[in-house]
């Protein structure tokens, strides 16, 4: 048997490791901005003198390009958003609920909630196989907006239901026990207390999901979207096209003006994720600050 004597730390070996290991992480962490931050100055260049007034209210055109905008691409995506977070939103949120409060803690429960984990990580193209499928073969929606906004609503639920679980189980148990003793029924508790304690960090979850659900190309792709459309979609039944899917089809082009109104197309894209990203947080932060514990 070795003595006590025998055993060598090594803290100064450890801490050496560990100084290199932060330092990895740091410029890792550096590349990455500075990477993103070229792409953002390279795209600003190409797109700005690009971005006119005649650019967000004319519609695209496949002949010239000093004319083409993409008007019916704005309104087309603001349709799929607008679409996406009334059918996500009430649904993600609502199955959280049930799983975090209702649901006992039974192996179907378990299986549903690792398949929504596991859901999280398809790819979006399986999600558009599935909205062609169902949403356009099946019930016959056509590539309408409707269609559409269905599909990027099944890729959104399962990052708002897990996120929307997290924050609900991260609201202390003292606020539904302090509830229920003074004769608040389950319903009353999750509605008066637990939800609104849980609402920033659902909110978090809502921004991701919309801000992926925004950008996405290649389910609206499978949905058979369409990549020229010069008129602005009256109702959730008409064809559509979106800015991914303009930004994409100026990028398939050869002439390099085309590539110049991607670019302008990527920066209005941009502008409008920030907006409604900066919305959103303001949001949370206001409940955040009405929030007592």
């Amino acid at each position: 048997m070795s003595g006590a004597g025998d055993f060598q730390p090594q803290l100064a070996r450890r801490r050496r490791i560990g100084f290199i290991f932060a330092v990895c992480c740091a410029l890792m962490s550096v590349f990455g901005l500075v990477v993103l931050a070229v792409l953002l100055v390279v795209v600003v260049q190409a797109g700005w003198p690009w971005l006119t007034s005649h650019f967000l209210t004319n519609f695209p055109s496949v002949l010239y390009p000093e004319t083409a905008g993409m008007k019916s691409a704005i309104f087309g995506t603001l349709w799929l958003v607008s679409i996406t977070t009334l059918v996500s939103v009430p649904v993600g949120v609502a199955s959280a609920v049930y799983l975090e409060e209702y649901a006992p803690d039974s192996r179907l429960t378990r299986i549903i909630r690792l398949n929504i984990a596991n859901l999280a990580g398809v790819p979006s193209i399986v999600y558009g196989i599935l909205g062609l499928t169902v949403f356009i073969r099946w019930m016959s929606l056509g590539r309408s907006v409707l269609a559409g906004a269905f599909t990027l609503s099944l890729l959104v639920l399962p990052v708002i239901i897990i996120a929307s679980r997290e924050a609900l189980a991260a609201v202390p148990q003292t606020i539904r026990h302090a509830a229920y003793a003074m004769g608040a029924t389950r319903w009353q508790t999750i509605r008066s207390h637990v939800l609104p304690a849980a609402l920033p960090g659902m909110m978090t979850g809502v921004i991701l999901a919309l801000s992926r659900a925004i950008g996405e190309t290649a389910p609206l792709i499978m949905i058979g979207a369409l990549t020229y459309v010069a008129f602005v979609p009256e109702g959730p039944l008409d064809d559509f096209t979106a800015m991914p899917i303009q930004i994409y089809d100026w990028c398939d082009r050869p002439q390099v003006e085309f590539h110049h109104l991607a670019a302008a197309g990527i920066i209005v894209l941009l502008i409008i994720l920030l907006s409604m990203n900066a919305v959103a947080v303001g949001i949370r932060a206001w409940h955040q600050r009405k929030k007592v514990w």
